[in-house]
């Protein structure tokens, strides 16, 4: 860039982002994450050591995993590498290595910081073993996603996590407070307006901050900005909701404890926010389903017709008009009474028998279509549970090699409560009829 085109260009054009201007230089400057470096805090504990080990920090976007690296590095007189794994690969890491063995040789430490670090396949994340083994390197990686899934195990084994936690609305009015002095500019928002930016920020600190640097450059009008100006000024950031990973994972588990829990306001709240993330109506439906059976079974069998209804009801509708189908199908597993007694009994059914083999059924309950059939005792015995006092016979249907088993097991509650008493009532003539 020349000289001549700088004079052109507006001094505030050419500052740094707000973002990096403002970052902490101390850890004492580190907003929120107090559970890392509070008075107590693990990082602040490992410092005090004097012995820094490999550190995986897994955290939403903007909660200042780079900003530790970075003051860590500062104050260990550790020389800071940092890349990210979105943009570097197999020879980018073969040169980092290779400067970091030359600086360990010397008695320098390399604090390796990577970025996105579950980005890196398999055998990328392989190749920080033997350096981290031998202290060429110290490595720093940061992951918004679960390192139980997406770091091999090897390599978390070699590593201690740290969970950063997303910043509170006060946490980042912190963070307003701090540009507002950095800036000089006292930000002309109405309360309301501010309460709305702190929840588009959803507990990311370097979003509020970009948006900042936005209103900023608007804020020398007399009026106060209000909701809709902010509004106007601002494109809401999107929701952080990947629907492949953790917070697609995340949000159903939410939901889907919600309903298991029998808090109807809960899951209404977890489903509003899937929808808003974008999440698949259908995939809603499909779960909703699961749950009915899962989490109400038997204690509710109308939930599975419910739920059945409010699908095709969305699909004959369409969005938006056919998810208040499943709001209503979603309302109903909640409030149901509740019994997983169907979920253990099939998951029993299916441990017997692959404990027990494949053992053909009782003579007495097969078909005889063929003489030979006849001759080796096929549907010999064999009663017509109608034509039984009480329709039931009482015979047995097990395998004859095992002994029976019982499997379901209804709860107390909701319909099962008359399933086990005609369960108790069968038992009982099964034992007068055999006896």
């Amino acid at each position: 860039m020349s000289d001549l085109f700088l004079k052109d260009v507006a001094p505030e054009a050419l500052k740094r982002p707000l973002a990096d201007r403002i970052r902490p230089q101390e850890l004492s400057e580190v907003v929120g994450q107090e559970k890392l470096v509070g008075a107590n805090g693990s990082l602040i504990k490992l410092l005090n050591s004097g012995r820094i080990p490999s550190i995986i920090f897994w955290g939403p976007p903007g909660t200042g995993k780079t900003t530790l690296a970075r003051i860590v590095a500062k104050q260990t007189d550790m020389y800071l590498e940092q890349l990210s794994a979105i943009q570097s690969g197999v020879a980018d890491l073969k040169k980092i290595f290779a400067a970091a063995k030359m600086r360990h040789q010397e008695g320098k430490s390399t604090l390796l910081f990577v970025d996105e670090i579950h980005r890196f396949n398999r055998s990328q994340q392989d190749m920080f073993l033997p350096y981290i083994e031998d202290g060429t390197i110290i490595l720093f990686g940061a992951t918004t996603e679960n390192p139980s899934f997406d770091l091999n195990a090897a390599l978390l084994s070699r590593c201690q996590v740290m969970v950063l936690d997303r910043l509170e609305n006060a946490e980042l009015e912190q963070l307003v407070m701090r540009a507002e002095e950095l800036e000089e500019i006292a930000l002309n928002i109405e309360d309301g307006a501010l309460d709305m930016l702190l929840n588009m920020a959803d507990g990311d600190g370097r979003s509020l901050l970009n948006m900042l640097e936005q209103l900023f450059a608007v804020n020398h009008v007399d009026k106060p900005i209000d909701a809709e100006t902010l509004q106007l000024l601002l494109q809401k950031r999107a929701a952080n909701y990947d629907k492949n990973k953790d917070g697609h994972y995340n949000l159903i588990s939410a939901l889907h404890k919600s309903v298991r829990g029998s808090d109807v306001d809960g899951a209404l709240y977890w489903f509003g926010r899937m929808l808003d993330a974008g999440e698949s109506p259908r995939f809603l439906a499909r779960r909703i389903v699961r749950m009915a059976s899962e989490e109400v079974g038997m204690a509710d069998p109308q939930a599975l017709v419910q739920c059945m209804a409010a699908r095709d009801a969305y699909e004959f509708l369409g969005s938006p008009e056919g998810e208040l189908a499943l709001a209503q199908a979603l309302i109903y597993v909640t409030t149901a009474p509740k019994s997983n007694a169907v979920t253990v009994a099939y998951n029993q059914a299916r441990s017997f028998v692959k404990q027990h083999g494949n053992y053909m059924p009782p003579k007495h309950i097969l078909n005889a279509p063929t003489q030979l059939m006849k001759d080796q005792g096929y549907k010999d015995g064999y009663q017509y549970d109608h034509d039984c006092p009480d329709a039931f016979s009482g015979q047995e249907y097990f395998p004859d090699e095992v002994e029976r088993a019982q499997f379901y097991q209804p709860v107390e509650r909701g319909f099962e409560r008359d399933i086990a008493k005609r369960l108790n009532w069968w038992h009982k003539l099964r034992k007068e009829r055999n006896s």
